[in-house]
């Protein structure tokens, strides 16, 4: 039997409805007269509670496609597709649903936290603001609320009226995460959430989120380059290169046991704790990611690719099953070619 619950801005779903359904995502810029792709065919699925991952290098296209779910790109973009947030096509929406949504139903971790928050107002009014405009509660409550979220994150109540510039990169970067979750969302994106933090601040900010997953069943996407911290947070982890997802699965077996040689790549540029010799000499990748504004045949990492076979240059790559739970867009994760039957 398929029970109700109130969805982001009193919209009532099931538990049936996936809480974020991403299907055949696109990104373009156009620049120089010419489109210049920076996602291209992004599928994947969010449940309440899941936690996913993002990794790739810079340029890859992470950002733009984390913004581009709540029309959060720059100005000129084309975004293509469709993004399901309990059932409702968020490209689509009108403005003022959608507004309804971000922050109610659905947060974001800015990356650049030295320049997202208004330098004229104290990080508590910022707070304060969103909970009640979304909740329609009393300004000494939300206030209540604001202080004790920014408490949470390390930033202590005889501190919450001072203005952004008073505060350390650091700082200001945990009171985007306290403001984030502000309204109790359902969804938060986090693009690299703890880059600024020192370790300390950085586990305590990780078990606020974790404890968040846990107790309110909220889902959370997160954007770093740090792919051992995906791998202790997230479920799931999705590797994006060349503004497509090229692996996705169970973060652990994803980094452990890659399928796809970029995602090989990666885990072995990492450092080996206990090893000397992967801490001396990391392994890297030689050549540079494909110009976003190429038009290529084949698979996008082919000219980087160790491993790279015929088909590969001329064959059209998609995400192929790879085990349990697991795809890649590799030629050599198919059975004929030795991968997982």
């Amino acid at each position: 039997m398929t029970t109700e619950a109130p969805g982001a801005a009193g919209k009532t779903t099931t538990e049936d409805t996936p809480l974020l359904e991403v299907r055949d995502l696109h990104v373009t810029y156009r620049q120089g007269g010419n489109d210049v792709p920076a996602v291209r065919g992004v599928d994947f699925t969010l449940a309440p509670g899941d936690t996913l991952g993002i990794a790739g290098e810079s340029g890859c296209g992470k950002s733009t496609m984390a913004l581009s779910l709540l029309r959060l790109q720059d100005r000129g973009a084309r975004v293509e597709g469709e993004v399901l947030f309990r059932g409702e096509n968020l490209l689509t929406t009108a403005w003022s649903r959608l507004r309804a949504v971000r922050w109610a139903g659905a947060s974001v971790v800015f990356q650049g936290a030295m320049s997202a928050l208004n330098p004229v107002r104290t990080v508590l009014d910022q707070i304060v603001e969103p909970i009640v405009l979304h909740d329609k509660v009393r300004v000494s409550e939300a206030e209540r609320r604001a202080t004790e979220l920014l408490d949470s994150v390390g930033i202590p109540a005889r501190r919450v009226r001072g203005y952004p510039h008073e505060f350390s990169g650091g700082q200001r970067q945990r009171v985007m995460i306290a403001m984030a979750l502000a309204c109790r969302p359902d969804l938060i994106i986090a693009d690299e959430p703890t880059t600024a933090l020192d370790v300390m601040v950085q586990a305590q900010i990780l078990e606020l989120l974790a404890e968040s997953v846990r107790e309110s069943r909220i889902a959370v996407m997160m954007i770093t380059h740090d792919l051992s911290l995906l791998a202790h947070t997230c479920d799931r982890l999705a590797v994006m290169y060349a503004g497509r997802i090229v692996e996705l699965g169970p973060s652990r077996q994803v980094l452990q046991a890659p399928e796809h040689p970029y995602t090989r790549a990666l885990s072995r540029a990492f450092p080996t704790i206990g090893d000397p010799a992967s801490r001396r000499a990391p392994a890297g990748l030689a050549g540079d990611p494909p110009r976003p504004s190429r038009t290529s045949v084949g698979c996008d990492f082919a000219d980087r690719c160790p491993d790279v076979l015929p088909v590969c240059r001329t064959g059209e790559m998609q995400l192929w099953p790879a085990g349990p739970g697991r795809s890649a867009a590799c030629v050599r994760a198919l059975p004929d070619q030795g991968g997982t039957p």
